[in-house]
C-alpha cells in the first residue's frame, strides 16, 4: 500500500475520556455506541490503509455536559494526551486541540497552552456547545484569538440539541451532515466570517449539506433582517475561502456539488477512524482513486499536497 494520504478527519478516544464519559452514562455518539480505540491498533489501521500521517481530535460526544469544572480538565487531560502522543509518533500524527467551551475564559487560556506550550497542529471546534452554535457572539473573545494566531479550525459536527426526530434510526445519518450545514450558517449569519476573516476553517464531511443548498443559503441575504450589513460579500464568498473534508463523502454524490463551490486546493482527505469501519474507508478510497473528476495530480492534492500546506511542523517532518 502506497501509505503517502494525510488523514484530517481521524479521531482518538483515550481510556480516561472513555471512562469519564461513561461515569455519566454517555456511551453513545450520534446513535451510535463509541467504537473501540488505542494507539497501536490505530497505527495498524493506518497502515493498512494507507496513511501516512492522521491529524486527530476527539469527537462527538464532546466535553461539555452541563460542569464547566469536569469540561476543563477533561479537555486539559485530553490535549496533553494528545500531545504526548504525537511526541511518540510524530510524523503518523497531528492534533487538533480540544476548547472547554462554553467557558470562554478557560477557551482562551487553552488555546495559549495548547498552541504555545503544547505545540499542538490546530483547533477542534464543534459544531454547537450546549446548543451554542459556531459564529455566536457569546463566543467573540476566543474567535478573536484565534483570528489573530491565524489558526487552522477544524470543524466537527456535535450531537445536536434535541432528541432525533427519526429515533428509529442512528442520528447520525442525517445529523451529522446538518449540524455542520447549522454551524457554516449561522458562522456566515451572525457576522462572524466577517469579522474574523483569518480563521483557516476545515469543514467535516464536504461541509455536510451546505455546498448543495448553497443558493438557498445565500437566500438568507434578502429575507433576514440586517444580514447584508452583517455578511456584506455574500454567503456564496464566505463559503468559498474555505476547505472541506472527504470523510464519509469520497464519492461522486458529493465531491461534484463540492466542486461547483471550491477548487481541488481546499479539498482534503479524510477517513472518521474510528467511528467510519475500516471496509467502508476502504471503498471510499476506491471510489476516490476512480473518480473521473480528479486527474493523477489533484487526487495526489487532495490525498496529501493540500494538508502539508496546511500543517508546517507535518510537512517538515514527512517531506525531509
Amino acid at each position: 500500500m502506497d501509505s503517502h494520504r494525510i488523514d484530517v478527519q481521524h479521531h482518538i478516544l483515550p481510556q480516561g475520556y472513555v471512562s469519564k464519559l461513561a461515569s455519566l452514562g454517555i456511551t453513545k455518539a450520534f446513535g451510535v455506541d463509541l467504537p473501540a480505540w488505542s494507539p497501536e491498533t490505530t497505527l495498524a489501521a493506518m497502515d493498512r490503509l494507507g496513511i501516512q500521517t492522521a491529524v486527530a481530535c476527539v469527537s462527538a460526544p464532546g466535553f461539555y455536559f452541563g460542569d464547566a469544572t469536569f469540561t476543563r480538565k477533561l479537555v486539559r487531560q485530553c490535549n496533553e494526551e494528545s500531545a504526548s502522543l504525537v511526541a511518540s509518533e510524530p510524523t503518523r500524527f497531528g492534533m487538533f486541540a480540544g476548547l472547554p467551551l462554553p467557558d470562554v475564559q478557560s477557551t482562551l487560556d487553552e488555546i495559549e497552552y495548547s498552541m504555545d506550550t503544547l505545540q499542538l497542529d490546530g483547533i477542534c471546534h464543534f459544531s454547537n456547545y450546549d446548543g451554542i452554535y459556531l459564529g455566536d457572539p457569546r463566543f467573540d473573545e476566543a474567535y478573536a484569538e484565534l483570528n489573530r494566531r491565524k489558526a487552522v479550525v477544524y470543524v466537527h459536527p456535535e450531537d445536536p440539541p434535541y432528541a432525533s426526530p427519526l429515533p428509529q434510526v442512528p442520528a447520525y445519518l442525517s445529523e451529522v451532515r446538518y449540524e455542520t450545514t447549522r454551524a457554516i450558517i449561522n458562522w456566515i449569519y451572525s457576522g462572524a466570517a466577517e469579522r474574523y476573516p483569518d480563521i483557516r476553517f476545515i469543514f467535516a464531511h464536504a461541509g455536510g449539506t451546505a455546498p448543495y443548498l448553497a443558493w438557498t443559503i445565500a437566500t438568507g441575504s434578502f429575507t433576514i433582517p440586517g444580514a447584508k450589513d452583517k455578511a456584506p460579500q455574500g454567503t456564496l464568498a464566505y463559503m468559498k475561502r474555505y476547505c472541506y473534508d472527504t470523510g464519509l463523502c469520497g464519492t461522486p454524490f458529493a465531491l461534484r456539488t463540492l466542486q461547483e463551490l471550491v477548487g481541488p486546493s481546499q479539498i482534503l482527505y479524510a477517513t472518521d477512524f474510528p467511528f467510519c469501519p475500516e471496509p467502508l474507508i476502504q471503498t471510499q478510497r476506491e471510489i476516490l482513486q476512480s473518480y473521473d473528476g480528479f486527474d493523477d495530480e489533484t487526487l495526489q492534492l487532495i490525498e496529501r499536497g493540500n494538508a502539508l500546506s496546511l500543517f508546517p511542523r507535518i510537512a517538515g517532518l514527512v517531506t525531509e
